[in-house]
């Protein structure tokens, strides 16, 4: 295809980052209707991408697009999706899109709701990081994969440190980005080492991932490298035990960083560590695979024991998405094809569910001004839309059946019980205690009494936020509904996972 979609798509939000930072900053509302139009865009042509994969019946990697940028090190930027990335990169333009309009602000109401201070550079900031994501998921070239991934791990400490929680909005910043950063330093002494070695083995400089995946990389050399490779990405996936600044940046972020955090920034490193760790160190992969499938095991039971006994409910969802990405881990470990897709799958709908979750305890911390789970009740009879929105995410998140939750977890888990059928075992206890604090959090913030210093106190949601609400949870019970839209995308993606492991 000659169109380059895919540069548009991943460019597009640096561009509108920059011509945000050149308008005045007195005219927020300008800067706004300018972040939702770029962010409506990127929307659009993530969603189109998506479609003609989907209706055509594509596989392999397609849309694609290359230019040499520094060919004396095989440096080029190269793009194309497959079956997994292309779920993703609309995953990201739903969390931009959605994320603009919870953070829109309205200046006529006493509700302090979205971004106050400086919008101009929270949406600079944000596009850029939205920038450096869609790229990761686009990229077939490894130096350009690393590239984009530190642009979008840099903007989350500003954001944060800027916009976020005052308590805790610097430690947060701060803990967040030497852990990941940390993470992707260990990670690129991997790349290097297989960029060097390809060197070695064919004479030809190349940082190409089609390349590097018949690079014919000797057993004992995937076995040394698959681990600081996986895990360096991982750190960002909200592996355990390298989670611990998930929930602490979650929490410390404001709204919208927080969407893009769980909902698309997490997705980054489970999607980099399959992409790099596994597609390119296959047998370091089969062999390192029960200590990975061990540690997504502990993340998904103690993730959800640890979200169970929180009484902040940002800190509640923030252990929940370690619990939940803990089985997008889980489903790479198993490396057969029903766990796989499973992971493919999960990694799409958690991102969604995650989103609306953190963007309706923006909307009800914006009006009562407090997260603490005994200090709210009653926020059904006040914002409706809101408690259906969260109502919706729960049951996504306990699995239900006709949500997109069950479609991801059921493969997963049939996929864990053809490896280890005592992990499953052990695995499914989240499943329970989800639903004891989903069901929990939701009887006591909507539907238990409203205290009294909230009567009178707290008013609905804007229209930009119902319409937030409606857009995600149309993803997630469309899925549900019709795993058609996903399931069979996300296989051709994985097909091509079991030929590099040696078996289809």
């Amino acid at each position: 295809m000659n169109f380059p979609i895919l540069s548009i798509i991943t460019f597009l939000p640096f561009v509108a980052g920059a011509i945000i930072l050149l308008m005045p900053a007195e005219r927020k509302n300008e800067t706004r209707a300018v972040a939702l139009a770029a962010a409506t865009l990127d929307l659009l042509l993530s969603g189109w991408v998506y479609l003609q994969y989907l209706t055509q019946g594509l596989a392999g990697y397609q849309f694609l697009e290359q230019y040499n940028w520094l060919p004396q090190l095989g440096i080029t930027l190269s793009f194309g999706v497959d079956g997994m990335s292309a779920p993703l990169v609309l995953l990201t333009g739903i969390v931009m899109f959605t994320g603009v309009l919870i953070s829109w602000g309205d200046d006529d109401k006493h509700v302090m709701a979205g971004i106050q201070d400086r919008p101009r550079e929270f949406f600079a900031f944000l596009f850029l990081l939205a920038g450096g994501v869609f790229g990761v998921f686009v990229s077939l070239d490894l130096f350009m994969l690393f590239f984009f991934y530190e642009i979008a791990v840099f903007p989350m400490y500003l954001l944060i440190a800027i916009w976020g929680w005052v308590k805790t909005r610097e430690y947060a910043a701060m803990k967040l980005t030497l852990y990941l950063f940390i993470g992707s330093v260990v990670a690129l002494v991997g790349a290097l080492a297989m960029y060097w070695t390809q060197y070695q083995n064919t004479g030809v400089l190349s940082f190409d991932m089609l390349r590097l995946e018949n690079a014919g990389f000797s057993v004992a050399f995937q076995n040394i490298w698959f681990l600081p490779v996986f895990l360096g990405f991982a750190v960002l996936g909200g592996i355990w035990p390298f989670h611990n600044w998930s929930p602490d940046g979650h929490v410390a972020a404001p709204t919208a960083v927080s969407m893009f955090h769980a909902g698309v920034l997490m997705k980054l490193g489970a999607f980099a560590a399959l992409r790099v760790g596994v597609m390119l160190l296959p047998e370091g992969a089969k062999t390192w695979s029960p200590l990975i499938m061990g540690f997504a095991a502990i993340a998904v039971v103690y993730g959800a024991y640890i979200a169970f006994v929180q009484t902040d409910l940002k800190y509640m969802i923030g252990f929940s998405s370690v619990s939940h990405m803990g089985l997008v881990m889980l489903g790479i470990s198993t490396l057969n094809q029903t766990g796989l897709t499973g992971a493919g799958v999960q990694m799409f709908s958690h991102g969604v569910m995650t989103a609306l979750f953190f963007a309706v305890t923006g909307m009800i911390y914006d009006r009562a001004h407090t997260r603490m789970i005994p200090e709210l009740g009653g926020m059904a009879k006040i914002m409706p839309f809101a408690a259906i929105g969260f109502i919706i995410g729960g049951l996504v998140s306990m699995g239900m059946p006709l949500f997109s939750g069950f479609v991801a977890e059921f493969p997963i888990f049939m996929g864990v019980w053809r490896e280890q059928w005592l992990v499953a075992v052990i695995a499914s206890i989240s499943i329970v205690i989800t639903a004891a604090y989903i069901m929990m959090n939701i009887r006591k913030v909507f539907f238990s009494p409203m205290p009294e210093n909230l009567e009178g106190h707290v008013g609905d949601i804007t229209v930009l936020d119902k319409v937030a609400i409606v857009t995600l949870c149309l993803f997630m019970i469309g899925i549900g509904w019709f795993p058609a839209l996903m399931v069979p995308m996300v296989e051709t993606g994985v097909e091509n996972i079991m030929r590099l492991l040696g078996g289809a």
